[in-house]
């Protein structure tokens, strides 16, 4: 998949990629007099993007949730089994899943459900190496965010482990704050619950 990837982000960036394997969410610095890549200039990037909703057992949210859980295990040694998640939770109108495609590889995906009237949950937040560092997770999440506040959602929470660097400093970013845990039985030295209030501009 990485040839397909990088040919189709070089088309979209003039021949230029960062060529880096970094997590999403991290900041690539433009050394002086370089014109910037895709990571601080997303928008011709975004012209080759296509994200669509899909049902959570879609065969691409499918393979990507997976490859969540294997880097996951990776990471910590255990994860929560993707498919332990109810399908049902991200159907809309409620809920939403989506999956970002560059040309015809799924390279991302995201979903959000309501876990009450006023509160809505991010999950699933994953993007391919291949495709790291060129916005693609941001995306998916404001996506996300807007819809959960147009479902009158008024504010989102959502998980993350400690070793997950680049999308905790992603989440900051984006005006995340960190909370209690809000999921029984997680160890506060490994998982981080993040709040973000949903205002009418997001």
């Amino acid at each position: 998949m990485r040839k397909a990837v990088d040919r189709t982000l070089e088309g979209a960036l003039g021949g230029r990629t960062n060529g880096s394997s970094q997590e999403e969410g991290e900041d690539v610095p433009t050394p002086p007099g370089q014109l910037p890549t895709a990571s601080n200039d997303p928008a011709p990037l975004r012209r080759a993007l296509s994200v669509t909703a899909a049902p959570y057992d879609h065969p691409d949210a499918r393979s990507l949730t997976q490859a969540l859980h294997i880097e996951q295990l990776a990471l910590y040694g255990f994860a929560d089994d993707p498919v332990t998640t109810a399908e049902a939770d991200f159907d809309p109108p409620a809920g939403l899943f989506l999956i970002a495609h560059i040309g015809e590889e799924a390279v991302g995906c995201g979903g959000v459900r309501l876990l009450d009237e006023h509160t809505a949950e991010i999950k699933r937040m994953y993007v391919s190496g291949d495709a790291r560092g060129h916005g693609i997770g941001r995306h998916l999440l404001e996506r996300l965010e807007r819809h959960a506040a147009g479902r009158g959602a008024t504010r989102v929470m959502l998980e993350s482990g400690r070793r997950n660097t680049a999308a905790l400093a992603l989440y900051h970013r984006v005006g995340y704050l960190p909370c209690p845990s809000y999921v029984p039985g997680r160890d506060p030295r490994v998982n981080r619950a993040m709040i973000k209030p949903l205002g009418s501009s997001t």
